[in-house]
């Protein structure tokens, strides 16, 4: 007998989990690019000997000014001067800043994605063979749409379309001056051929596979067979989990990837298919890595593409 309640639960669980690694993982990459501004605006300061000079001046003032006041004792209690706060006191502990020297390489991204959402993937199909939950609630069966070349080729065009419709959104995003953050992409993007071979080849069908078996069969498929419940309320949940786990792309980001889950959502319930949504997943992926991080293409626009070459 199938235990849908027990693995409901493990897989909301998860799912939590997975949104606070993902928002710790954001911090990371926030922290990672304000060191990075911070060095690049230290190397760009070439003081002048004017400048020098009137930083100099300005020390030998202070230095002054401080052997004007009077020197508390050891055992005074210190106090606001008057109109001000006394920031010891006042501020909050900052944020440990990281190393100088850390750096977030390709290679070590690539193995935590993979490493997470591998371990995403067997821990949903551990538990879905510990609660004997069947195939078909998640969108596996013996039908040509649902695991055959018709669901591939379904899969293939499906994705094309999100894709193009992806592009257009952060196109017209960036044109009214909303940021798309591509910092994540960008990070992930490896810079040799036995990268680009991992990253193709391993990491982007680890993903596609783990999300869509978690945010679309997971959280909607099982739950609707097991319960009875609309899987487009079930889709709408799911959709929100889906875009507040990619919150490194920002608020546009978040946005538009909810969206994105949401049609992802709807191809699944209409077609019954996980591995159409799989295959729609990758190629939106794998066309977005290919064009913009090794084409150098920027951006889409109607009717033309505009590149870098």
């Amino acid at each position: 007998m199938a235990g849908w309640a027990p693995f409901t639960v493990f897989v909301a669980v998860l799912t939590v989990l997975l949104l606070l690694l993902s928002r710790q993982s954001q911090q990371l990459i926030e922290q990672l690019e304000t060191s990075d501004s911070r060095q690049e605006l230290a190397g760009e300061e070439h003081p002048t000997s004017d400048t020098n000079h009137v930083t100099e001046s300005r020390a030998n003032e202070t230095a002054e000014t401080d052997a004007d006041k009077p020197r508390r004792e050891s055992g005074d209690s210190v106090q606001p001067e008057a109109g001000g706060t006394d920031r010891e006191l006042s501020q909050p502990e900052k944020q440990e800043p990281l190393p100088a020297d850390y750096e977030l390489t390709p290679k070590a991204l690539l193995l935590n994605v993979g490493v997470t959402q591998g371990l995403v993937l067997v821990l949903i199909l551990a538990a879905a063979w510990y609660f004997s939950i069947p195939a078909e609630a998640f969108g596996v069966t013996g039908e040509p749409m649902s695991t055959g070349v018709p669901a591939i080729t379904a899969g293939v065009l499906f994705g094309v379309v999100l894709w193009i419709g992806n592009e257009l959104s952060t196109t017209v995003a960036d044109a009214v001056g909303a940021a798309y953050d591509e910092t994540v992409r960008e990070l992930l993007a490896a810079d040799s051929p036995g990268g680009a071979i991992a990253l193709f080849g391993v990491v982007l069908p680890i993903i596609a596979v783990a999300e869509e078996l978690l945010f679309r069969a997971a959280l909607i498929g099982v739950p609707a067979a097991g319960f009875d419940i609309s899987p487009w309320l079930l889709a709408v949940v799911a959709s929100i989990a889906f875009a507040l786990g990619h919150g490194a792309q920002g608020r546009v980001g978040i946005v538009v990837t909810g969206l994105l889950g949401f049609v992802l959502a709807a191809g699944y319930i209409i077609s019954g298919s996980l591995l159409l949504v799989i295959v729609a997943h990758y190629v939106i992926n794998a066309l977005e890595f290919l064009l913009h991080e090794y084409l150098d293409i920027e951006g889409m626009v109607p009717g033309r593409f505009v590149g870098d070459y």
